[in-house]
C-alpha cells in the first residue's frame, strides 16, 4: 500500500522511498533486472531496463549506492527458432539446446545469445544506462549456484506444495525443479531426473542410458524458473526488481518466488509491475518470436537519447503505452521542449508542474542536467529546415557557438533525416521547386503579384506573415483552402505542406519572389 507521504511525488521517488521504507535505511542497495536473449530484445523488455535505471537514479538523489544487476539468461533452453532471424531451418536443428551453445546465424557473434546480447550493451551507454552485466551461463557452468540447487533439491517438496496452489493440475510425485543438458546431446531431451543427495543427481538420456553427475563440479543442470529467479534474488542480495504484467498476475511467477525465497532465508525484493508497450498502428503486444518488434537502436533513430528516455520517465510503469512514429513523433518532441522551458522558468507553470518537470527532466538527461537552458530546435520546424538546407546552413540559421548546443542540433538533425525517410506522411515531405510552369486563372495571378508585392515591401516574422495571409484571403474574398492549396503547388507542387509562412521564410523570400514572378 502506497504511504500516503509519498503523495505528490514522481513515481521513481515514490518507489524509491518505499524500497527504503521495506528493506530497512541501508548504505547500498541491490537494484535487479534481466531477460532470456532468445530472440531480438526489443522496447518491451527495455522498459524494464530504463525502469531500473530511473529508480537507481531515484536512490542516488535520496544519499544511496546503487548497485544495478542485468541479468543475461543465455543458460534457458532454446525452445523456439524466431521469425525474422536468417538460417531458419538451421536454427531449428538446435532446439533444446542453452542459448548460448547456439550459433549465430548472422556470423557476427561467438554464439546466438551473444547476437542478442551485444546490440543491447552496445546501445545502453547512448541512453545513460550503465548495469553490470552477469551471464547467467557462466554461473551455473562455473557452479556458482550449487549450495541454492542442492537447497532446492533437499526442499522439493515444499516448492512443489507452493507452486502446486497456483495450478490447475498437480505435479507428479517426480516432479524435480531442476534441468540439465545430456552430455552427450548437449539438449534437455533427458528423463527421471532424480535426486540422490548432496550434489549428485541422476537421469536417463534420450537413448534411455542411466547417466549421474555432481553438480558441485559439472555445471550442466539449472534450476527451472519459477525457483531459479527467488533462488538468485537471496544469491544477490537483491532489494528492488520489477516485472512484467505476465508475471505480476496473481500466483504468476512473482506470486510463486517471494514464498520460494523464504527456504534461502531471504525476503522478495520489493517490486514494480510494469505494463506492456506496444507500437502505435500494431495491434497486440511486442513479441521477440513472433517478429513483430522495435529495438531501443530502432526509437534512437528517430528519438535522441534524451527524448527516448522522457517517454518512460514521463510515464508510469504501470500504465500501457504506445511508441509512435507517426505526427505523434512531433508532438511528443514539442512536449520534452515544455517540459526543459517549465523547468528552466522560460514557461509558466503552477508549482506542482515545476517540480514534476524538474524530476521527468534531470530523469531523461544524459549524466546532470544542464545548468541554463540548451537552444531549443523545434523538430516540426527542423523537419521542414533539413528539406531546404544542409547540416552547415542550419547551423548558421541558428548561430551555433557552443559544442554542446551543436551536439543536439546535429542529434535532432539526424532523428528528423530518419523520420521523413522512414515514417512521415506525405504531407510533411516537399521539395522546393526550382522552377515553375503552371498556368492560372486571372483571379489566382491576382493573388500571387498581391502576395508577391506585400513579400518585396515588408519585412515578416512567421506570426505577422501568417496573418497577412488572412487580410489577402479577405481583400480578394477567396476561399481559404483555395488559397493555401495554390501557393502549396507555387512552391513545392503539392496542396498541403509545414506552415506556409515558415516555408516561405525559411526557403527565402527572394527565391519565392523568383517562383512567383515565373508563375504570372
Amino acid at each position: 500500500m502506497q504511504n500516503k507521504s509519498y503523495e505528490g511525488m514522481h513515481w521513481s521517488d515514490q518507489t524509491a522511498r518505499r524500497i527504503v521504507q521495506e528493506k530497512g535505511d541501508k548504505d547500498k542497495y541491490v537494484l535487479a533486472a534481466g531477460i532470456t536473449p532468445s530472440g531480438v530484445v526489443h522496447v518491451g523488455n527495455f522498459r524494464e531496463i530504463i525502469t531500473v535505471d530511473i529508480i537507481a537514479r531515484a536512490l542516488k538523489k535520496l544519499g544511496k549506492k546503487v548497485r544495478f544487476i542485468y541479468s543475461w539468461d543465455d543458460y534457458d533452453v532454446f525452445r523456439k527458432v524466431p521469425k525474422g532471424f536468417p538460417k531458419q531451418e538451421e536454427l531449428a536443428r538446435e532446439l533444446r539446446k542453452p542459448i548460448v551453445d547456439i550459433f549465430d546465424p548472422y556470423g557476427r557473434e561467438k554464439n546466438y545469445a551473444r547476437h542478442n546480447e551485444s546490440e543491447v550493451e552496445k546501445v545502453l551507454p547512448l541512453l545513460g544506462i550503465a548495469p553490470e552485466f552477469i551471464y547467467q551461463n557462466e554461473m551455473y557452468r562455473k557452479c556458482k549456484y550449487k549450495e541454492g540447487m542442492k537447497t532446492a533439491l533437499e526442499n522439493t517438496g515444499r516448492i512443489r506444495k507452493i507452486l502446486d496452489k497456483y495450478r490447475a493440475e498437480d505435479f507428479k510425485e517426480d516432479w524435480m525443479p531442476v534441468t540439465l543438458f545430456d552430455s552427450d546431446t548437449g539438449t534437455d531431451e533427458i528423463s527421471e531426473i532424480k535426486y540422490l543427495g548432496g550434489y549428485k543427481i541422476s537421469y536417463k538420456d534420450r537413448e534411455g542410458r542411466l547417466k549421474e553427475f555432481d553438480f558441485s563440479k559439472d555445471g550442466r543442470s539449472k534450476l527451472l524458473w519459477r525457483v531459479d529467479w527467488p533462488m538468485r534474488w537471496a544469491y544477490e542480495k537483491v532489494d528492488f526488481e520489477p516485472g512484467g504484467k505476465d508475471h505480476s498476475s496473481a500466483g504468476g511467477s512473482y506470486d510463486t518466488a517471494r514464498e520460494i525465497v523464504k527456504i534461502y532465508n531471504w525476503t522478495a525484493p520489493s517490486y514494480l509491475m510494469y505494463d506492456f508497450i506496444r507500437v502505435k498502428g500494431a495491434g497486440g503486444k511486442i513479441s521477440s518470436s513472433l517478429g513483430n518488434v522495435i529495438t531501443p537502436r530502432e526509437i534512437l533513430e528517430i528519438y535522441t537519447p534524451e527524448v527516448a528516455r522522457f517517454l518512460f520517465a514521463g510515464t508510469r510503469p504501470g500504465t500501457e503505452f504506445a511508441i509512435s512514429f507517426d505526427m505523434d513523433v512531433v508532438k511528443i518532441y514539442e512536449d520534452y521542449d515544455k517540459i526543459e522551458r517549465i523547468c528552466f522558468g522560460t514557461e509558466e507553470a503552477n508549482e506542482r508542474e515545476k517540480e514534476n518537470a524538474k524530476v521527468i527532466y534531470e530523469l531523461s538527461c544524459i549524466g546532470k542536467a544542464p545548468v541554463k537552458i540548451p537552444i531549443q530546435f523545434g523538430f516540426r520546424h527542423l523537419v521542414a529546415l533539413v528539406q531546404i538546407y544542409n547540416l552547415s546552413k542550419i547551423k548558421d540559421y541558428y548561430k551555433i557557438r557552443s559544442k554542446d548546443d551543436n551536439l543536439r542540433l546535429k542529434a535532432r538533425v539526424e532523428c528528423a533525416k530518419n523520420w521523413l525517410e522512414k515514417y512521415a506522411p506525405d504531407c510533411m515531405k516537399f521539395k522546393v521547386n526550382e522552377s515553375v510552369d503552371v498556368q492560372l486563372s486571372e483571379k489566382q495571378k491576382k493573388l500571387v503579384v498581391t502576395l508577391k508585392e506585400r513579400l518585396e515591401k515588408n519585412k515578416y516574422t512567421q506570426e505577422s506573415l501568417h496573418n497577412e495571409f488572412y487580410k489577402i484571403i479577405k481583400e480578394h474574398k477567396i476561399d481559404t483552402k483555395d488559397f493555401f492549396e495554390l501557393f502549396y503547388n507555387l512552391i513545392i507542387s503539392k496542396e498541403r505542406g509545414p506552415k506556409l509562412s515558415t516555408l516561405i521564410l525559411e526557403v527565402g523570400v527572394k527565391k519565392i519572389i523568383r517562383l512567383f514572378e515565373q508563375a504570372v
